[in-house]
């Protein structure tokens, strides 16, 4: 893939005059967050901001309380209904009044409130995530929300190797590291493939 492809495309999305959404689709491991970050670097936080889904991950408390700890990264592990509350509101900005989206810090693997500003002014808003083209529940209200939406599909050996490598990153060691991808990352990546089809544009990451 080159890169400078989705940015020529994204750059003809921000030039409408109109505040436009971009979502970026595709397994855990796939590049999505890499892509948007190079995306937004390349048009200036003055023309893309980016507001990832991760933000919208359960607190780790409420993961434990409901017993869904050990399906973290899972459909019902996200606050999906707050989410399409959050893209509704980026779609139709008001003037003067700056949203605040939220991030998710992996260092902590926690959701961070309000940490990201999206002014009015700002054309393009790049989303990205697994479940973006997701059709079950709450979710199946994200696709009309996005005026295109991408599908990431790199080689699985990559993605996978990718994925035990931020988990170690991260604190988890080797073992445990490639266990969790096996049982939960690869259950989760098998879900998200189903959505490839309702994509406007695959991009292939190698």
């Amino acid at each position: 893939m080159r890169t400078t492809e989705p940015v020529s495309r994204a750059e003809a999305l921000a030039a409408t005059g109109e505040r436009r959404l971009l979502g970026i689709a595709g397994p855990p491991g796939a590049g999505k967050s890499t892509l948007a970050a190079r995306i937004a670097e390349a048009l200036g936080p003055e023309r893309a901001v980016v507001v990832p889904m991760d933000g919208f991950h359960l607190a780790q408390t409420v993961l434990e309380r409901t017993g869904r700890a050990d399906r973290k990264g899972a459909p019902d592990t996200f606050d999906a209904a707050g989410y399409v509350a959050l893209l509704r509101r980026l779609r139709a900005p008001q003037q003067g009044s700056t949203v605040y989206a939220p991030a998710f810090d992996r260092r902590l693997e926690e959701p961070i409130a309000g940490s990201i500003p999206v002014a009015p002014h700002v054309p393009l808003v790049i989303t990205e995530g697994n479940y973006l083209l997701h059709d079950a529940g709450e979710w199946a209200a994200v696709r009309p929300l996005l005026d295109e939406a991408w599908y990431l599909d790199p080689a699985d050996t990559l993605r996978v190797d990718r994925l035990i490598a931020r988990h170690v990153r991260h604190g988890k060691d080797p073992a445990h590291a490639r266990a969790w991808v096996a049982r939960s990352d690869e259950a989760n990546a098998r879900l998200v493939a189903l959505g490839r089809p309702r994509a406007d544009l695959v991009i292939d990451t190698g």
